[in-house]
C-alpha cells in the first residue's frame, strides 16, 4: 500500500469523522454521553463490529 494511498485513507476518516458534529453538535454530544454510560464489553463489541464492517468493504473493493 503507498503512503499516499494511506494519508488519503486517513484523511477521508478525518472528514467523515467530522461531519456529525460539524452539523449537529448536539446529537454529537449525547451521543458521547451515551458511550460513556456503556459497559467496556459493550464497547468492545461496537469496536469489534466496526473493523469487521471495515475488513468486510475492504475485500469486496479490492476483490472488485
Amino acid at each position: 500500500m503507498s503512503q499516499q494511498l494511506l494519508l488519503t485513507a486517513v484523511a477521508l476518516m478525518l472528514v467523515f469523522e467530522g461531519i456529525l458534529p460539524f452539523l449537529a453538535p448536539g446529537i454529537w454530544r449525547e451521543t458521547f454521553r451515551r458511550l460513556t454510560l456503556l459497559t467496556d464489553g459493550q464497547i468492545r463489541f461496537i469496536g469489534l463490529t466496526s473493523m469487521l464492517i471495515g475488513l468486510i468493504i475492504l475485500y469486496l473493493v479490492r476483490s472488485l
